[in-house]
């Protein structure tokens, strides 16, 4: 009957609902937040705040696109004007800059104009990102 009691009591002890009543749970929150606005010609800008990741503003517009534009998760997304840090916004567009290289490059950046990847793999940063290990 001890054991019982025992194995009881730690099934209850590491269940979710338990560890998160108490503040023991752990999981990877975004620390930062995106807002998009659209501009013109369908043009989108998205402004972070609370980091300047790169990985922060693919989210953004991944995110964005499928969500609220309903694009489909291979639609390109282009970046139209890259980041500057003064003013810490960067434009993107679903079709794609005129004269300008737009072959993907290898690493994540926001500092090249033509820059672009799918939108389901810029939405799939905000559910894959170590950027704030946050204990809730």
């Amino acid at each position: 009957m001890r054991v019982l009691k025992i194995a009881a009591l730690a099934t209850f002890a590491v269940s979710p609902l338990f560890a998160q009543g108490i503040g023991i749970g752990i999981g990877a929150y975004p620390g930062y937040k995106t807002t998009v606005t659209p501009m013109n010609n369908g043009v989108y800008e998205v402004a972070v705040s609370g980091s300047s990741a790169p990985v922060a503003y693919w989210c953004g517009i991944g995110d964005f696109a499928i969500r609220s534009l309903r694009t489909k998760a291979t639609q390109r997304i282009y970046i139209v004007r890259a980041y500057e840090k003064g003013v810490r916004t960067v434009q993107f567009s679903l079709t794609p800059p005129d004269g300008v290289d737009t072959t993907p490059g290898y690493s994540i950046t926001v500092k090249r104009v033509g820059e672009n990847m799918s939108a389901g793999s810029a939405q799939g940063y905000c559910f894959d990102n170590f950027l704030d290990f946050g204990f809730r």
